[in-house]
């Protein structure tokens, strides 16, 4: 193939967004003669999207100085910066400053003239004014970037300041108009002339701050774009930030636990290189937060060691791993301290439930209230129907632990209508559990009953093992004799197991998928403490179980 065979190719390929494609056709002109400047930039793009970062930094490298020496000072600020965006979102903050510097001294000497580059600079400045949490002056210079990208009617430009107004916005307070912001800059990155680069970083950024401003509609329904957005392209290997750690916790919460579990194994592949990226430990902490919700113990224990060992904290999963593994008392004992670590309501909400669930456990309501409180109060300073459902919920479970079970149960059933609403099935299921203590209490058994059963029905779909346990327990008191609480279910897997059938063999005799028999099977090794066939089948015949 010629060289401009090999271009048109390539050509091809960006256009249509086929990145690994594209790279490879590139890299193979690249070696055979020189490239032009809109080829070498084609070229750093299709490394980027396809995850060469590496020949992306000297295809840019080569771009801006090539663009320099031709004079094309506008256009080589403007590479410059995308190199200076790249490294620091690799967490390279010292080389992809000086990048921004010499972006800057670029235009400096050309005279300074009105472009459009100078916002995209500016949005760099904006953002390091909201990383030090001056959210004020990064709003009103993102106000500017957006003039400006108005005023020449850059896409890119328009987009990366509504997109940081609203952050910023959302950062002071006015949650309500960050929002809307927010929701302006996802509408302009859907124009075709915006750079893939720009929609990727926007998306993320807007899909991390609803996380981080409890919109769970919001968060739930850009991640959906997003994803459909990354499946359109298959080849495209970023965005591998926060982000991808958040599309985890979204298809989580929905009760895609499977899905999560492999988007999170996604997360942290691409995190692990280059090594320090911050967010590799949130996708350790997030993935043994999934698997403690298994009932998968030791594996938690190791995220969670694992997450600490990469700068992210292991709390509060920790203290609510402790007590599932029924050492209350570890728990009870280490939630002041952990508690007293932490500062900022960020920081607070989440180890406040957990220090609820841990102190109630324990029979410490004291506690229990002093902690709810804090969380009712951090609710309302931070509006939202998310953060609204966990700090009813709480209000719910601390009313039944000082033995007030008519009054928990109106909040209960307020807090079980909001994460129904929300669409997350696994906390209105465990909220379930707690209706029923209440029905219970005042004396309705068939209540009671029906709420056990349909978190029964929650827990079996999604494999939570624990909880499954938990409610099993109230619908038949005989359970908490067996072994570990195994359902029926699994005691009948497990009897096929030690007769030696295959799990297809099991699926036919009992009529259930193969993919239903693994994972009750899985839920059998974590409540016995095992990880074989061979130990489970031994544990059977010790327990009389075959």
């Amino acid at each position: 193939m010629t060289l401009a065979e090999k271009l048109t190719t390539a050509r091809e390929a960006v256009a249509a967004r086929e990145w690994a494609r594209a790279y490879d056709a590139l890299r193979a002109a690249d070696r055979d003669g020189e490239l032009g400047a809109d080829d070498l930039e084609r070229l750093a793009l299709a490394a980027y999207l396809s995850g060469h970062d590496e020949a992306h930094e000297d295809a840019m490298e080569r771009l801006v100085h090539r663009l320099d020496e031709a004079g094309e000072a506008r256009r080589a600020a403007r590479s410059a910066f995308w190199l200076a965006l790249a490294l620091l979102l690799r967490g390279e903050p010292a080389r992809g400053g000086g990048w921004l510097a010499r972006a800057q001294r670029t235009l400096a000497e050309a005279g300074n003239p009105p472009c459009p580059e100078q916002g995209l600079l500016m949005a760099a400045m904006a953002l390091h004014h909201l990383g030090v949490g001056e959210s004020e002056v990064a709003s009103d210079v993102f106000d500017q970037v957006v003039a400006i990208g108005r005023r020449f009617r850059d896409p890119d430009v328009t987009a990366f300041g509504f997109c940081g107004r609203g952050q910023a916005m959302i950062a002071g307070g006015r949650r309500d108009t960050g929002l809307r912001l927010l929701d302006e800059a996802m509408v302009a990155v859907t124009a075709d002339d915006v750079s893939p680069v720009t929609v990727g970083i926007v998306y993320c950024a807007v899909v991390v701050t609803c996380h981080q401003a409890f919109d769970l509609h919001r968060a739930r329904e850009w991640t959906g774009v997003l994803s459909r957005w990354c499946a359109a392209q298959p080849e495209l290997v970023p965005y591998r930030g926060q982000c991808l750690v958040h599309r985890a916790q979204v298809l989580a919460m929905e009760g895609r636990w499977p899905e999560a579990m492999e988007e999170m194994a996604r997360a942290r592949q691409r995190l692990a290189d280059p090594p320090g990226q911050p967010a590799v430990g949130m996708a350790w902490y997030e993935t043994g937060e999934l698997l403690r919700r298994l009932g998968r113990h030791p594996d938690a224990e190791d995220c969670y060691r694992r997450a600490s060992q990469h700068g992210h904290s292991p709390q509060p999963g920790m203290l609510l791993l402790r007590l599932a593994q029924g050492r209350g008392a570890e728990a009870r004992s280490a939630v002041d301290a952990v508690l007293a670590t932490a500062t900022t309501a960020a920081d607070r909400w989440a180890l406040l439930v957990a220090a609820i669930e841990v102190c109630c456990a324990t029979g410490d309501a004291a506690a229990a209230r002093a902690a709810a409180d804090e969380l009712e109060a951090l609710a309302r300073e931070q509006p939202g129907e998310w953060l609204g459902a966990i700090a009813t919920t709480a209000a719910g479970t601390v009313l039944l632990a000082e033995g007030a079970p008519r009054e928990a149960g109106a909040v209960l059933a307020r807090a079980r209508d909001a994460w129904h609403e929300l669409r997350v099935p696994y906390e209105a299921a465990r909220v379930r559990i707690l209706l029923g203590e209440v029905w219970s209490a005042l004396g309705d058994a068939d209540g009671a009953l029906l709420e056990w059963d349909a978190a029964r029905y929650t827990f079996e779909q999604l494999g939570a093992v624990d909880d499954l346990a938990r409610v099993a327990a109230r619908l038949a008191p005989e359970a908490t004799e067996r072994p570990s609480g195994l359902t029926d279910r699994e005691l009948e897997v497990l009897r096929l197991v030690a007769q030696g059938q295959t799990n297809r063999e099991i699926a036919a005799t009992l009529v259930l998928s193969e993919h239903t028999v693994r994972r009750h099977l899985q839920n059998v090794f974590a409540r016995l403490g095992v990880s074989s066939r061979a130990a489970a089948v031994a544990f059977a015949v010790q327990h009389d179980l075959v």
